[in-house]
């Protein structure tokens, strides 16, 4: 199971285990029962404080990584390979008793919940949103007795996914009720379960001082802000809905300088260390609300947020990014995460050996047709345009393949249901104004982005399609509040674009405070 290069890793791994754990297999017959008895044996080889021991559990195959002795542990249905390898990892160390590197805060308030808590996490081995949530919730059981969690494969169990509805991943159930779906850190989770969590982060950010420069986002662009900034010495903080942005949702990367290949989870966990590496007080979880620019040039700019609390600074730097622009048509809302997705590499598993289609002709589109077909029935392709706008090879490699379908000129006008699922979408062909119909299971969206400015109207200066207008120099319609990356009016929405743009707003952010007269400064100072 494990390569020569990954068993070399995991051994490094492992000398950090502390309390030797047992892997509790639950097998049977079948081929994949086979494989995890295999990748298990191949674990307890590399060090002398894992053993494997037979066990039962209602889901074949399985195991459980428990503590020797005791009822700490956590239990994968199914192979945790692909982006889940690093879940199983992790697991291995906490429940080996090698401390975790979460904040001791946040750790705590995991110590402290009351109750029992039994989650249940549907994954799939291509989905790079779902280590996160698999992870977060495994550390949970480890540091709590009152918390169990079972990670499973869907693409594995099709049945149980059928029986209970579960059409995108992660979906996470508690004691049998559904909890969550997307991706999840564990603080959000935690925040869902402490029910004061939301009352106290707002306290703690009451308390805080003006920032020199206040970014307000955490994507590419708000952490090489942040960065900048914080090199120059000056007060930083960065106040994010999700550190990371929409790069997290993002798969391949090979279009970053000097980095021919990576992937968005590690990209953005690149980001949070480099950031860290600084002086700058990251906010995470915090979704801005209102921006309530300075009475005079020199004053303070506020940013009121979603729980209340309100924060303050002599410049700010908008770089709260773009988000999956939605097709807006009836049932799109009904049936989301019920047949409607925006991401095929997470959910696409889910979906073996059913019909799809995918909305949209570009680059996105077209790759997700691509990469749809080698696991679904069928795909169909439909672009509003008359011809597909994604590069020559992705077009050629589309053209190749014997289950796709391309519709061009063609309005996507309903999404169609049985009241719980997809069945279907209805679109007009637009060269002859004729009503068609699709039957299929799935439908992926992938239509572009809009900018994430909804909450700034009325504030600065928005463009028609919504993106902060800016100039050349990160400059807003509003003195001392600069903008970055793909909610500005920047052409090409490219993560090396996108650190770029910040670091150039940034420049200017400092550029502006220095120049500031002398008593406006001391004004600011004594009003902070």
């Amino acid at each position: 199971m494990l390569d020569a290069n990954l068993t070399q890793q995991l051994k490094a791994y492992l000398v950090n285990i502390r309390e030797p754990i047992e892997l509790v297999a639950s097998l049977g017959d079948d081929a994949k029962s086979r494989q995890m008895g295999e990748l298990l044996n191949e674990i307890a080889i590399l060090s002398d404080k894992v053993a494997v021991v037979a066990g039962q559990d209602r889901r074949t195959p399985s195991f459980m990584i428990r503590r020797v002795g005791t009822d700490i542990g956590v239990r994968f249905a199914g192979l945790p390979m692909g982006h889940e390898f690093t879940s199983l990892v992790l697991a291995l160390l906490q429940v080996g008793g090698h401390p975790s590197k979460a904040a001791q805060e946040l750790l705590d308030q995991v110590r402290g919940l009351e109750g029992e808590y039994v989650f249940e996490t549907y994954f799939s081995q291509s989905c790079q949103n779902c280590p996160d949530v698999v992870q977060a919730l495994n550390l949970m059981a480890v540091l709590n007795p009152g918390i169990t969690h079972t990670s499973i494969d869907g693409a594995l169990f099709q049945d149980e996914v059928t029986e209970r509805k579960v059409m995108a991943v992660p979906t996470i159930f508690l004691n049998g009720e559904t909890f969550g779906q997307g991706r999840m850190e564990l603080e959000q989770i935690v925040a869902k379960l402490d029910t004061g969590a939301v009352a106290k982060a707002a306290a703690k950010i009451a308390t805080k001082e003006a920032f020199d420069v206040l970014v307000v986002g955490g994507g590419p662009a708000g952490a090489a802000a942040a960065i900048y900034t914080a090199r120059k010495g000056i007060r930083t903080g960065i106040a994010a809905e999700r550190f990371g942005g929409q790069v997290l949702d993002t798969m391949a990367i090979e279009n970053f300088i000097s980095v021919p290949h990576t992937e968005g989870p590690k990209l953005a966990a690149e980001l949070d260390r480099h950031v860290r590496d600084y002086e700058v007080d990251i906010m995470n979880l915090q979704r801005a609300e209102k921006l309530i620019p300075a009475a005079t040039e020199g004053g303070l700019h506020e940013i009121r947020l979603e729980n209340g609390a309100s924060l303050k600074a002599k410049t700010v730097i908008l770089s709260t990014g773009a988000r999956w622009r939605e097709m807006n048509v009836p049932g799109e809302a009904e049936y989301k995460n019920k047949g409607v997705a925006y991401c095929p590499h997470c959910d696409g598993p889910l979906y073996k050996g059913k019909r799809v289609a995918v909305i949209g002709g570009g680059n996105s589109g077209v790759e997700a047709a691509i990469d749809l077909a080698g696991i679904v029935a069928h795909v169909t392709l439909i672009e509003y345009d008359s011809e597909l706008r994604a590069d020559a090879v992705l077009q050629r490699k589309l053209a190749s393949l014997p289950n796709v379908k391309i519709i061009t000129s063609a309005l996507t006008t309903a999404v169609h249901g049985d009241g719980n699922k997809v069945i279907g979408l209805a679109y007009k062909d637009r060269n002859h104004d004729t009503a068609h119909e699709v039957e299929l299971e799935g439908i992926f969206v992938q239509i572009g982005l809009v900018p994430n400015t909804e909450w700034l109207k009325d504030a600065i200066a928005l463009s028609p399609r919504g993106e902060i207008e800016i100039d050349h120099r990160g400059h807003t319609s509003q003195p001392g509040i600069f903008a970055a990356g793909d909610v500005t009016t920047v052409p090409f929405k490219q993560i090396v674009i996108a650190m770029g743009e910040g670091s150039k707003a940034a420049l200017s952010a400092f550029d502006y405070l220095i120049r500031l007269p002398a008593e406006e400064t001391r004004d600011w100072e004594e009003a902070a």
